[in-house]
């Protein structure tokens, strides 16, 4: 009866220390975007990943279905998080558009430094993948493009001048904004402890000042 009881007690106790199938996927995307990060896609080994995660390699599978699966499952997670970070700080600054294109920007650069290993599973990875991945990063991409080009819009249409720019232009300025923060990471690589507010600051000078002054009907044109 001792035994029988005692058996009970440990399948009771198995079951208490079983994690929901949400949290466990998350604890093995933790171990993966460090491994993915650390080693590159093509070297990282799911039995590192499962082991480090305490799982078993068949688990990793049975949760996200492929090693594939498993790095779209870290991008995806990751590119949301950047995305929502941008999208809270902008929100969180204010009316102008200048004001929470700056407050984005410098989340943006704060989330590459605070998660160096995220960033390296973004940027430096996935583009060089399968065709689901860099769909995925297209995906990720737009939405952060999205955000930018309605902000510039705005500041557009706040300037009371929108008959000189159009939303062809807001989406020109977007996609250099984009461009020139996504290769001020390898900047900041090179260039280790600067402000993220700093570097937003410097790239809204040379773009947004730019804008600014076209909207005010100056022009570089070259002579001749």
């Amino acid at each position: 009866m001792t035994g029988t009881s005692g058996a009970a007690q440990g399948r009771t106790a198995a079951r208490r220390k079983r994690v929901p199938r949400q949290e466990r996927e998350q604890q093995i995307i933790d171990v993966a975007v460090r491994v993915f990060a650390k080693r590159g896609y093509h070297a990282a080994s799911v039995d590192e990943i499962a082991e480090l995660a305490g799982i078993s390699k068949p688990m990793v599978y049975l949760y996200l279905d492929s090693k594939e699966g498993l790095f779209l499952a870290c991008l995806r997670r990751e590119a949301e998080r950047l995305v929502s970070a941008f999208q809270e700080a902008a929100r969180g600054a204010g009316a102008a558009p200048e004001l929470r294109l700056y407050a984005g920007l410098s989340a943006f650069f704060a989330f590459v430094a605070e998660h160096r290993d995220s960033w390296v599973v973004l940027h430096r990875q996935a583009s060089e993948l399968s065709e689901a991945i860099a769909t995925a990063v297209a995906e990720a991409r737009r939405a952060v493009m999205a955000e930018v080009a309605g902000l510039v819009r705005d500041g557009i249409s706040d300037s009371g001048r929108g008959s000189r720019l159009g939303a062809e232009d807001a989406d020109f300025v977007a996609h250099a904004l984009v461009g020139a923060a996504d290769s001020l990471t390898d900047w900041m690589e090179r260039n280790p402890g600067q402000a993220p507010e700093g570097i937003a600051l410097r790239l809204m000078n040379m773009v947004w000042v730019g804008m600014r002054d076209v909207l005010d009907g100056k022009a570089w044109l070259p002579e001749g």
